[in-house]
């Protein structure tokens, strides 16, 4: 079978079912603007596409999001056309629609069968819409209006698509009806045997720290240390923290940049705004004991998780981290706010602690908690890896049921 992948930053979510179904002896190709030229990854044709120089023209301030995602739809398409014209026809496109760049592909092929990645579909309605009212903005009905548009390009997916698939029930049951039947609920997959705990863990990042589990290691971890994160609710709970914890390790990984929602005002990042606020509040000799690392590589990032006595976990209604699943599975004792997609792996004192997103003397009362209490934490972080082993484990759970899913999309089963 001949089967297209298209995600702007390949491999993504398709970075262990690709290499599977060309291991199966399928030819897999994707098309992506990660690269500059051809490649193979991992038995993957990997074939760029450019995005045309364009003049600047007036657009709509709600229209911009759709303008970028016709942009990658044509650039995509031209290139597909090229494909076509060199003999190459899928049978299936595996598509992460979310930049737009599949919106034409039917176009090309339309006898191909096509399987879409179901991230999320944009509600104007509570609490996708409105969850932190201090970062309301001022036009909050127009912000609904403005969120509705981005489902524009869902929609033109949903007419083409034959499936889909959600990693999570949140984020599938955010679609509507009329497409939410047709998309099945499987998870990208958590490498169990990686993320896993280990006694003698050691974390090492020259100059910054030097921690093992002897050490009472607090983590936080981000993408981007911004506001869906709760990366504000930490850090206006950390001065408490810090106080009732002397010997406390706060490890804290994540970005400058912003992933999700608005950026921040004055040309500032959402780090540094929220480190200003609070470092008034605490010591010299306390700030020394906090620890921002960046982004740093995944091997480091596991031991970071492994050395972790309490991981805090805190975000908007919104996409699940990997991270936290990746937390879990390496025994940690967790933290976590009570919304709702975090709510579909953490069950209050059975596999973490849940508080309040707002409540920062809750959530530095739990961690306190938990790292007075060694018999709790080590339960807690054994239920939480068993439930990711059982429900969320990339070999034996999640990969052969999207390769099962990958099946139902060609016959016609998961229409």
């Amino acid at each position: 079978m001949k089967i297209l992948f298209i995600h702007q930053n390949f491999p993504g979510q398709y970075k262990h079912l690709a290499p599977l179904l060309a291991s199966k002896g399928h030819q897999c190709v994707a098309l992506t603007l990660r690269v500059k030229e051809p490649t193979n990854w991992n038995g993957v044709r990997v074939l760029p596409y450019a995005l045309p120089n364009r003049k600047g023209q007036n657009t709509h301030p709600w229209l911009v999001d759709l303008d970028t995602k016709v942009t990658r739809g044509e650039a995509c398409y031209r290139a597909a056309c090229k494909m076509k014209d060199a003999g190459f026809s899928p049978d299936l496109i595996l598509a992460h629609p979310g930049w737009g760049e599949s919106l034409f592909l039917h176009d090309v092929w339309p006898d191909a069968r096509i399987g879409l990645y179901c991230e999320l579909y944009h509600s104007a309605e509570y609490p996708h819409l409105r969850f932190d009212p201090e970062f309301d903005r001022g036009d909050a009905d127009l912000s609904g209006l403005r969120i509705r548009m981005k489902n524009i390009n869902n929609h033109l997916h949903f007419q083409m698509a034959d499936a889909g698939i959600s990693p999570t029930r949140f984020q599938a049951d955010t679609f509507p009806c009329e497409f939410r039947d047709r998309i099945t609920v499987i998870h990208d997959g958590i490498n169990t045997a990686l993320s896993r705990p280990d006694p003698n863990a050691r974390l090492t990042i020259d100059g910054q720290v030097d921690v093992t589990r002897n050490d009472e290691v607090i983590t936080f971890v981000n993408r981007n240390l911004e506001p869906y994160r709760g990366y504000h609710v930490f850090m206006r709970a950390l001065p408490r923290l810090l106080r009732e914890r002397p010997q406390a390790e706060v490890l804290i990984v994540g970005g400058d940049e912003v992933s999700y929602g608005a950026r921040p005002p004055g040309g500032k990042t959402w780090k540094q705004i929220f480190i200003d606020e609070v470092r008034g509040q605490i010591s010299d000799a306390d700030w020394e004991r906090v620890h921002f690392l960046g982004r740093i590589p995944h091997d480091k990032f596991t031991r970071l998780l492994q050395v972790s006595r309490v991981h805090v976990y805190l975000s908007y209604p919104f996409v699940l981290s990997w991270s936290l699943l990746e937390a879990m599975s390496c025994g940690a004792s967790v933290v976590a706010c009570d919304t709702a997609p975090v709510k579909e792996v953490i069950a209050q004192d059975e596999t973490g602690r849940l508080v309040d997103f707002f409540d920062g003397d809750a959530l530095v009362g739990q961690v306190c908690d938990l790292l007075e209490d060694q018999e709790a934490r080590e339960g807690l972080g054994a239920a939480a890896r068993s439930l990711i082993q059982k429900r969320y484990d990339l070999r034996s759970i999640c990969l052969p049921r999207q390769l099962s899913w990958v099946d139902d999309v060609m016959s016609g089963a998961g229409a």
